[in-house]
């Protein structure tokens, strides 16, 4: 049985399992960035059922393992801090998107290439690395969480389901990079350094500061399912439905949703 390994490997301390999840993620986004050496030019409608895949899986998993366990725990669990939770969630998405000037995440238009060439000072690639880390910080958040609430089979689910949504994502974000001009290798490798950098302390951050404090844990659920609902809604869709492959988009997220809730329920 797959969580029977994976106590094995980790241990029981939820921290330490909250290391094991932040490591998968983070090697799933790696393993993403680099099918840019074999996918060397995806097409546009291949980028966007990939990612309709990966919002599918994040809004399966924003309902089935943060916000209804984050209602339904005891003792603290409830629809009030949950909500609080969500919308604490969306405002802290909106002002850091606010603080950082709008990145979307495909760039695949070869006369968008050119204008960001053109502009890819230092200033600018560090604007650019920052807004597409932001993305990654829920997804890493929303795992700790659920290692730090108790519930393994969720727990398991979600950093599955964050692994498998992290490789379109990993793909998409590196064919950004390639055609606003950064070098294929050296861009992949850093997809994967920066998504560890990243997702990795904000895993443990939220598996340490539930356990430490069990009243946090509705809120927290909350927040990660707000965050990862507003990437969805104001990033994910615009982009795959932009281009004129808004089925293709569509069947993917109906395809990544069913990923999701058959994880749920075989590991839940």
């Amino acid at each position: 049985m797959f969580a029977d390994f994976f106590v094995r490997v980790a241990g029981e301390n939820p921290v330490m399992q909250a290391v094991v999840g932040g490591l998968v993620i983070a090697l799933a986004n790696l393993v993403g960035a680099s099918l840019v050496f074999v996918l060397r030019e995806p097409s546009e409608r291949t980028l966007d059922a990939l990612l309709g895949f990966a919002a599918g899986v994040m809004l399966s998993a924003a309902f089935t393992s943060l916000i209804i366990p984050g209602v339904e725990v005891e003792p603290h669990g409830g629809i009030v801090p949950v909500i609080v939770g969500i919308l604490l969630g969306v405002v802290v998405l909106d002002r850091a998107d606010a603080w950082v000037p709008h990145v979307h995440v495909l760039i695949t238009g070869r006369k968008r290439a050119d204008q960001a060439v053109e502009s890819a000072r230092f200033g600018s690639v560090v604007l650019f690395i920052v807004a597409i880390t932001l993305h990654n910080i829920p997804e890493g958040l929303a795992v700790g969480v659920g290692f730090g609430s108790g519930n393994l089979g969720d727990a398991l689910a979600l950093m599955l389901a964050i692994g498998i949504q992290n490789i379109p994502e990993g793909l998409a974000v590196s064919v950004a990079a390639v055609n606003a001009g950064f070098d294929r290798f050296s861009y992949a490798a850093l997809t994967g350094i920066r998504s560890g950098l990243v997702e990795l302390p904000v895993c443990i951050l939220g598996a340490y500061a539930v356990t430490q404090a069990g009243f946090l844990l509705p809120y927290a659920m909350g927040f990660a399912a707000g965050a990862m609902l507003f990437v969805i809604s104001d990033e994910i869709v615009p982009e795959t439905h932009s281009r004129g492959h808004e089925r293709v988009a569509t069947l993917g997220t109906m395809v990544g949703v069913v990923v999701m809730l058959y994880l749920d329920v075989v590991l839940g």
